[in-house]
C-alpha cells in the first residue's frame, strides 16, 4: 500500500508541475484593470497545492513504513464504491455543456449524498442547493469567471441584469 501512496502521490506532484507550467501563460498575479486575480491564478495555486499536499503524502509514508501491513490497496467494496463515484463523475462532466454546472453539479451531490452516501433528507437538500448557489456567488458575481450553463442560460439573465 505504501508502494502505491508513493506512485500516485509522486504522479500528482508531476501533474501539478505541469498544471503550475501551463497556468503561467496567463498572468497569476492581481490584475488591476479587471481588479481580480489573473486567469492562471486558481490554476497555478491550486496546483501548488496540490504539489505541497502530494510531497506531504510521500513524507508521510516514509514514516509509516513499519506500519505496513501489505494487504491489498482495495478490497471488492472499496473498489466498486470507486467505481460508481468515478462513473457519476464522468456522467457530471458529461452533464455540463448540455444542462450546466448549476443542473450538473446538484444532481451529481444528490447522487452521492442520498443514493450514495445514504444521508439525511436534510443535509442532501442543504447542501445539494447552497453549493451551487455559492458557486454561482463566488465565480461569477465576485470573480465574473462565467460557469458554463447549457439550456439554463436564459434563466439566468435576470440575475445577470441585478449583478452586472
Amino acid at each position: 500500500m505504501l508502494t502505491a501512496d508513493r506512485i500516485i502521490a509522486a504522479s500528482l506532484m508531476a501533474l501539478s508541475a505541469y498544471f503550475m507550467w501551463h497556468a503561467t501563460a496567463l498572468p497569476i498575479g492581481w490584475n488591476g484593470m479587471t481588479g481580480g486575480p489573473g486567469g492562471g491564478a486558481f490554476p497555478f495555486w491550486l496546483s501548488a497545492i496540490m504539489f505541497v499536499m502530494a510531497g506531504a503524502i510521500i513524507l508521510r509514508s516514509f514514516g509509516q513504513a513499519r506500519r505496513d501491513t501489505g494487504e491489498p490497496f482495495f478490497d471488492q467494496d472499496t473498489l466498486r464504491s470507486v467505481v460508481l463515484v468515478v462513473i457519476a463523475l464522468v456522467v457530471t462532466v458529461a452533464l455540463m455543456p448540455w444542462a450546466g454546472a448549476y443542473i450538473a453539479l446538484p444532481l451529481f451531490l444528490f447522487w452521492y449524498l442520498k443514493v450514495f452516501g445514504n444521508h439525511g433528507w436534510t443535509l442532501t437538500m442543504i447542501l445539494t442547493i447552497a453549493t451551487p448557489t455559492f458557486l454561482f456567488f463566488f465565480f461569477e458575481v465576485t470573480l465574473k469567471i462565467l460557469l458554463p450553463k447549457g439550456f439554463t442560460e436564459p434563466y439566468f439573465i435576470p440575475l445577470y441584469a441585478r449583478f452586472f
